[in-house]
């Protein structure tokens, strides 16, 4: 749910807002070290990782509260949808308890809802019970119309949070489809702000329009400029 959020949204709050995020195809075991130890540091929601490291970041934050989130079908969505299935059971057997999967932009900009629905239930159905699904809709892709689809769609499969961008394709998240999406998808559906979200005034903003979580490489910077407030209330 999102917050009666001005002049009273506590600042102490913003780290489990934040999924600390490394995608990189060259990211190396060291850096997602480092990447685990700010995220218990900082008191991250989660790290967000391909999922070829979802078992060495399971075992680095065994014992802690920071949960492991991985993305599949990931950056492009065009993977098969047993293939993303797969990919996230697999997962979600080495210890990722959120997955972030990509629906399939493709079949959503053919207006082929039926073949969307049943690639992102798949997935769905593939760790229910065991992790939560948000599904990354692209909008730099998408008109709004098909933003207000994909909303609706992911929510009729079953999934848990809709999210804005990879940070990989065209734009990323803007307040504007934060509130479109918010206002698409009933209120037990999250929304997550990803793609560009690079400081604490661009944090803030998207957690007014609606989001209840951040996907960021930056979320160091983010809490270290909210620590820097005088006061701890926005």
């Amino acid at each position: 749910m999102m917050d009666d959020f001005r002049g009273t949204f506590d600042l102490t709050r913003l780290p489990r807002y934040i999924d600390h995020t490394l995608l990189k195809a060259d990211a190396t075991a060291a850096q997602m070290d480092r990447l685990c130890e700010e995220a218990v540091t900082y008191g991250f929601f989660s790290v967000c990782v391909n999922s070829r490291w979802v078992p060495h970041c399971a075992r680095v934050l065994s014992g802690s509260e920071v949960n492991v989130c991985t993305v599949v079908g990931f950056p492009l969505g065009s993977a098969a949808s047993e293939v993303k299935a797969y990919e996230a059971a697999w997962a979600a057997d080495a210890g990722a308890s959120e997955i972030d999967m990509v629906l399939p932009v493709g079949l959503l900009l053919d207006g082929d809802e039926s073949a969307v629905l049943s690639d992102i239930r798949a997935v769905v159905k593939a760790v229910e019970g065991r992790a939560i699904v948000k599904v990354i809709l692209e909008t730099g892709y998408l008109n709004g119309e098909q933003k207000r689809s994909a909303c609706r769609l992911a929510e009729a499969a079953g999934a848990h949070f809709v999210k804005t961008s990879t940070g990989f394709g065209p734009g990323g998240a803007t307040v504007e489809d934060v509130r479109l999406m918010r206002a698409a998808v009933s209120p037990q559906v999250q929304v997550k702000a990803s793609g560009g979200v690079r400081d604490l005034n661009a944090a803030l903003a998207m957690i007014e329009a609606g989001a209840t979580r951040i996907g960021t490489s930056s979320g160091v910077a983010i809490v270290t400029g909210a620590a820097g407030r005088s006061d701890q209330a926005y």
